[in-house]
C-alpha cells in the first residue's frame, strides 16, 4: 500500500464556499476506483501554518498511475490548486519493501508533469511558498 499525503493551506482570500467546494473536489478525487482509503480534513500537525490534509492509500503502482491520471482526477485540480497559498507533498509511505518503489513513484510524477505542463506550472509556486 502506497499512502499519499498532502498538507495545505488556504489563500487568505478563499471563502468559506470555496473552502467546501476545495475540500468536496477532493473528496471525489480521493473516492476514484484506484483509492482502496481516504480522508480529507483537518492537519493535526503542528505550527506548520498548514490548516487540512489529505490522506490515500493506494495499493501500488499501477493503481497510483490510474490515480493520477484519472479523470476525476484531472478535472478537480484546477478547481483546488487556485484556492491554496502553500502545500506540501508528503511525507508519503508504504508497507511495499521495494527498494526501487520511490523511485517508480517520482518517474510516475515525472511523467504527468511532462504531460501536464500547465498543471506542473500551477503547482510549482504553492511548494516553494
Amino acid at each position: 500500500m502506497i499512502v499519499h499525503m498532502l498538507r495545505f493551506a488556504f489563500k487568505e482570500t478563499a471563502t468559506d464556499e470555496d473552502r467546501e467546494r476545495v475540500l468536496a473536489a477532493m473528496r471525489r478525487t480521493a473516492s476514484v476506483e484506484s483509492v482502496a482509503f481516504s480522508t480529507v480534513g483537518q492537519n493535526l500537525g503542528g505550527p506548520d501554518g498548514f490548516t487540512h490534509a489529505y490522506c490515500v492509500g493506494i495499493p501500488d503502482l499501477p493503481a497510483l498511475r490510474r490515480y493520477m491520471h484519472d479523470p476525476v482526477h484531472l478535472a478537480g485540480d484546477p478547481q483546488i490548486l487556485p484556492h491554496l497559498a502553500r502545500l506540501a507533498i508528503g511525507p508519503d509511505l508504504s508497507d511495499d519493501m521495494t527498494p526501487a518503489l520511490a523511485e517508480g513513484i517520482l518517474a510516475l510524477h515525472e511523467e504527468k508533469v511532462a504531460l501536464y505542463p500547465e498543471w506542473a506550472a500551477e503547482l510549482a509556486p504553492l511548494l516553494a511558498a
